[in-house]
């Protein structure tokens, strides 16, 4: 699947400040001789999550390559060199447990829930599928026939499909506004060979982590790791991995193209857009304010100043929200909200009147402070979900090789200040950054 299909909010709420962790549990991490990174955060629950993060996505495609990443991560769970793909889908099913994974334009995740009794069920099953897959052919057309009716599903979803369209306007000429799932022209020409080749680039130990949350104990964990994970681990194979991984890995940095408005007739009963501009990295300091900026505006609250604006004093929109998108070297801002046409560009106004209202004055002192605790008690309520806890556990020790605990998170938000958020409005809601796409 790809990554829209979680519960976005409440994953970004913790990837997006690395991860925040509501317990005070020191994590563990280890590497191994092949350059495994291993991430572990002890839970007294019986139910425990593990997998890989996988620094490869849509972006380290090349252009014949539209959609490989994701075809990869579907294929991955048809066949390895000694399992079948129904004996991948009972593996971890016949114990009641669960076998998923998700691909974004630069992480592949593929992870097992499951009760900590099976945990080395679980992470020999993981090591097989991501060292040892086979990519039968019969089992590649099935699947290819299946992303092909997922491409249609968003085709016939208006407001999913605006968002992959949007991306595609913001970053033009850069691979990071290609769609995650490709076309049916692409999908078309991946072979057995062509994953392999994808698998053996980028599917190697130093370019990935595994993580764990659970209550099994970091030393068992390990001796399951050294036993599962420990493959081409001599030097030399590792230098010979990271060398062809950096060869065919050409992550351009998307630059600042001028704004552009855009119009899509789709034959819809409501207008559906998008306003949004170039974001932060994730490696970008300004990012957490950027945050706290989108929670105030047109986060998961009623309360947002959008929701108020276009939902609760005029009745305009059942939905509008904004959202933040980080990656290794840029990010995305988009307002989204969808309406009669009628009222489109009356809509608009108000979106840009509160852009602007942020832009013009710094928040009060009460403002700032009110914002920050709502927003720390969302982080806080977010930790309590365990799986995106463990998840982004996995992304932040894929990128930074660490996590940071609420608490120190809440410092990072206490750090802000009013003129520094109101610098961070001017700069990414600049009306000469705006793009703007609309559905009729």
């Amino acid at each position: 699947m790809i990554f829209s299909e979680l519960s976005q909010n409440i994953y970004y709420l913790c990837a997006e400040f690395l991860v925040v962790s509501r317990f005070m549990q020191h994590y563990t991490a280890h590497t191994l001789p092949n350059g495994l990174r291993i991430i572990h955060l002890p839970s007294d629950s019986t139910v425990s999550y593990c997998g890989f993060a996988v620094n490869a996505g849509t972006r380290d495609e090349n252009a014949t390559q539209s959609g490989l990443a994701h075809f990869v991560e579907h294929t991955l769970f048809k066949g390895t060199q000694k399992r079948k793909s129904w004996h991948i889908l009972n593996r971890m099913e016949s114990v009641g447990g669960e076998l998923n994974a998700y691909t974004t334009k630069e992480e592949t995740f593929i992870y097992s829930v499951c009760l900590s009794d099976d945990i080395a069920r679980a992470m020999e099953l993981l090591a097989d599928l991501v060292f040892n897959a086979r990519f039968p052919d019969a089992e590649l057309n099935k699947e290819r026939e299946v992303i092909i009716d997922e491409i249609n599903s968003y085709r016939d979803t208006p407001s999913e499909l605006i968002f992959d369209e949007f991306e595609n306007l913001l970053f033009a000429g850069n691979e990071m506004g290609r769609s995650i799932l490709g076309d049916e022209a692409s999908l078309s020409t991946f072979t057995s060979a062509s994953c392999r080749q994808f698998v053996d680039t980028f599917y190697y130990p130093e370019n990935m982590a595994f993580f764990f949350y659970g209550k099994t104990p970091f030393n068992k964990l390990l001796r399951l790791a050294e036993k599962y994970f420990s493959v081409a681990s001599s030097a030399a194979a590792i230098e010979t991995r990271r060398a062809t991984s950096l060869q065919c890995r050409k992550r351009v940095t998307p630059g600042l193209i001028p704004a552009v408005t855009a119009k899509k007739e789709k034959d819809l009963h409501q207008a559906h857009l998008i306003i949004g501009s170039q974001g932060f990295g994730l490696h970008d300091p300004r990012r957490i304010g950027l945050y706290f900026l989108n929670n105030l505006l047109g986060g998961q609250g009623m309360n947002s100043r959008l929701n108020l604006a276009l939902r609760e004093k005029r009745g305009l929109v059942y939905t509008v929200e904004s959202g933040l998108g980080a990656y290794s070297d840029t990010g995305v801002f988009d307002i989204y909200f969808a309406c009669d046409p009628k009222d489109a560009s009356r809509c608009t106004a108000l979106v840009h009147k509160e852009l602007k209202k942020l832009r013009d004055r710094a928040l009060s002192s009460s403002q700032f402070h009110t914002a920050a605790k709502q927003l720390k008690g969302q982080l806080g309520v977010a930790s309590d979900n365990k799986e995106s806890t463990a998840l982004s556990i996995g992304k932040s020790f894929l990128h930074f090789n660490k996590y940071d605990n609420l608490e120190e998170v809440y410092r990072k938000i206490d750090a802000l200040t009013p003129a520094l958020l109101q610098a961070i409005a001017q700069e990414v809601w600049d009306e000469q950054r705006l793009f703007q796409l609309t559905f009729v």
